[in-house]
């Protein structure tokens, strides 16, 4: 009787055109599916818009952001200033289009470093278990214990002042959730029947991770992070607003919101920041809800 390696199988042209089609039908079911979700395409018609915004905001400007004007200092929004200006003359309407560069950024930098950490170590640690698991977990929900905007704040303290020891502090503050979703995946994951029979022929760990676990792990992670996203650009804000995060003059919606709190009759000042993280912050939150429908087999079902 001959046997056949795996090695030695190979795939005929039809068949990867098989594999290759169904992939393309998924995704064609996929975007069309997103589609169907009215809040998940509003999500991302408003990221789309704000990215867009963030691109071309030296275009789109009408003013240097920093440039200082104290004979119309204050002014409420009219024809000049769409968006009033602040104590020193700058223009709101300027200072909130170049936010955009800096707080967008800022949420998807910190998230994909975040899911990044979390991913390697939470799937190492289930996939690992005995004691080296414990040791994380235990040191995840050390993190856990502590509200983020609190952990985050005393971790910029620590450090110092300023935008990337915030966004350091940001990381620090939401990759245990990550290890701790990844960890539960991979926990789910490494007792089905393909996994084992990969452990079976030899497979390395990495492998068995990269090419087995992770691929069939990732819908969770993928939808938290869309929802993180604006969850970290409000702690980011929520740092800058107590002068731990973006220094001014720093066109930063958090550092605006702080310095129009103590010009309550000019709301303009905070107002229209405040309203550039709200919108933001929906869109991901919709987007990331649409998402959630599109990757979640048993939602899918229900529809």
């Amino acid at each position: 009787m001959s046997t056949t390696s795996p090695s030695s199988v190979s795939i005929t042209p039809d068949a990867f055109e098989q594999q290759s089609g169904s992939k393309f039908a998924r995704l064609r079911g996929g975007l069309q599916l997103l589609r169907r979700s009215n809040a998940a395409m509003i999500g991302l018609s408003i990221i789309l818009i704000w990215l867009f915004i963030a691109l071309t905001a030296p275009k789109l400007a009408p003013y240097d952001p920093l440039e200082q004007d104290l004979m119309n200092r204050l002014q409420p929004p009219g024809a000049a200033h769409w968006f009033g200006s602040d104590e020193l003359g700058r223009d709101i309407f300027s200072r909130v289009l170049y936010g955009a560069r800096y707080s967008l950024p800022l949420g998807i930098v910190v998230v994909a470093l975040s899911s990044l950490i979390g991913i390697i170590v939470g799937g190492v640690s289930g996939y690992a278990g005995g004691i080296f698991d414990e040791v994380v977990m235990r040191v995840a929900d050390v993190f856990l214990a502590f509200p983020s905007l609190v952990l985050a704040m005393a971790i910029t303290a620590a450090l110092g002042p300023g935008l990337n020891n915030a966004m350091l502090a940001i990381v620090v503050v939401l990759w245990p959730t990550y290890a701790r979703v990844i960890r539960g995946q991979v926990l789910a994951i490494k007792s089905q029947d393909y996994v084992e029979a990969a452990q079976a022929v030899g497979a390395s760990t990495s492998r068995i991770l990269l090419r087995h676990i992770f691929p069939n792990a990732y819908t969770p992670v993928f939808v938290k992070a869309s929802l993180d996203i604006g969850a970290a650009i409000l702690i980011a804000a929520g740092l800058s607003f107590i002068g731990l995060g973006a220094p001014p003059p720093t066109p930063e919606w958090g550092t605006m919101v702080s310095m129009g709190r103590q010009k309550f009759a000019q709301w303009w000042i905070a107002a229209f920041p405040g309203l550039a993280m709200l919108t933001v912050v929906m869109g991901f939150n919709f987007l990331g809800d649409g998402l959630r429908d599109l990757l979640d087999p048993r939602i899918r079902r229900r529809g």
